[in-house]
């Protein structure tokens, strides 16, 4: 799973300045996430780590599309839209609901991927990283937003890393 450093799409750091460093590291956790799953077929995205986790790369995928709509849509943008996978009656959803069929696959991806355009317009398109949305009813920053992405991809992609080599023992960056 290494990539020769002049195929990763990921970058080498050297930001400038508080926006671009903290979008440049959250984009590459983005891009990890990707890489980490790159050429399993759905049922291997599907596949469960250990009894009785129901942990999955499908799974994380769904669960990041959720934590970017969450974030981006729901508490900065303040968007009244329903949740992709959970309920209340199924807190777990993306993860339970991480089927090993193709077209499930298919749209989970589709779904990462519209929620991180979505949120890639608004960083992009917010006057300073100042600017709060409302979660627990409290203001949070963009900028702690920015943080916490960072932190959650980071933590998830040490999921991703255990459940590739799970897969078909590869490991890598």
């Amino acid at each position: 799973m290494f990539l020769h450093p002049d195929q990763d799409p990921r970058s080498d750091g050297g930001f400038a300045g508080e926006r671009d460093t903290l979008v440049g590291f959250l984009r590459d956790q983005r891009l990890t996430l990707e890489m980490k799953c790159a050429g399993l077929d759905a049922e291997a995205m599907a596949r469960r780590s250990v009894e009785p986790s129901n942990l999955s790369l499908l799974g994380l995928v769904r669960h990041l599309a959720g934590v970017e709509q969450a974030w981006f849509r729901r508490v900065m943008a303040g968007q009244d839209v329903p949740r992709h996978y959970r309920s209340d009656d199924d807190p777990g959803g993306d993860f339970n609901g991480a089927l090993p069929d193709p077209e499930s696959v298919a749209q989970a991806w589709d779904t990462w991927r519209s929620e991180v355009a979505f949120a890639e317009r608004f960083v992009a398109e917010a006057p300073d990283l100042g600017v709060t949305g409302t979660h627990d009813d409290e203001p949070i920053a963009l900028r702690e937003v920015l943080v916490h992405m960072i932190e959650e991809y980071a933590r998830h992609n040490g999921h991703a890393d255990f459940l590739r080599e799970r897969i078909d023992g590869r490991v890598g960056q």
